[in-house]
Order: structure tokens, then sequence, then C-alpha cells
């Protein structure tokens, strides 16, 4: 598992956060986020495929927000506002994130298999054109 980076290829020309194939994941605890990244590296996937994102980190880099702005601030239109808000206030809230790189549905599939007994709060896949509800 590594340490989550912005990277290109996350976010839409207009710099929107949008990392197509991507699992968006959060977890209530640190501790919770590292058990789901431990069971993924059990069955094999890939480290570099897995992404921990704190609490802070998630905040700064995926929603650009610092810990002053004010989250009734966030765009609030449609299923990609909802998400948006929904993951601020969970980060707010101390929760973890895991970005998994799974683009196919095979693969996000075996992933939810893996995880589910984790306590994922909630989760996200990041298709081409949709987001779809995980968790």
């Amino acid at each position: 598992m590594r340490t989550f980076h912005l990277e290109p290829g996350m976010t839409t020309l207009g710099g929107v956060f949008y990392p197509t194939g991507y699992m968006v994941l959060m977890f209530p605890t640190a501790s919770d986020a590292h058990e789901a990244a431990r069971r993924l590296d059990e069955v094999g996937l890939d480290d570099e495929a897995v992404c921990h994102a704190s609490p802070e980190e998630f905040l700064s880099e995926v929603l650009g927000i610092d810990g002053d702005d004010d989250p009734d601030h966030m765009p609030s239109a449609g299923t990609e506002g909802d998400t948006a808000h929904r993951f601020s206030q969970l980060a707010r809230e101390g929760h973890h994130a895991l970005l998994v790189y799974a683009p196919s549905a095979k693969q996000s599939t075996q992933v939810m298999e893996v995880l589910r007994e984790a306590r994922i709060s909630y989760g996200q896949k990041y298709r081409h054109l949709i987001i779809e509800d995980l968790a």
C-alpha cells in the first residue's frame, strides 16, 4: 500500500476529482483501512493498486479543502456533488480512505468480496461517466 498523491488522470479536464477505474472506500479508523489493505495484499492485489489517504490528505488533495474551509461551499448539484459532500463529511469525522485501482467489474467484485466483512463506511466506484455506489 502506498500513500495517496493526486496523480494525472485522476481528475477531469476541469480539475474535478474523478479517478476513473478506482474504488474509493472510506473507513472509520486508520486501523480499519490498514486491515482492509492487508486483506487485499493477502489475496495478491498489487501493492501499487492500493493507496491510503488520511482524513487530512483526502480533504486537501482530493477535495481541495483545508481545515478552515466551510463544507457548505462544496458543489451541491447532482450525484458528483452528493458524493463530494459525503466524502467531505466522513473525512471531517476522521474517516480514512483507500483508493483501489480495479478498472474491471470483475476486479471490483473481487475487491468487495475480499472486503465483505470490512468496516467500510462509504464506497464509490468511478467508472467512465458513472459513479457507482458500493457501500
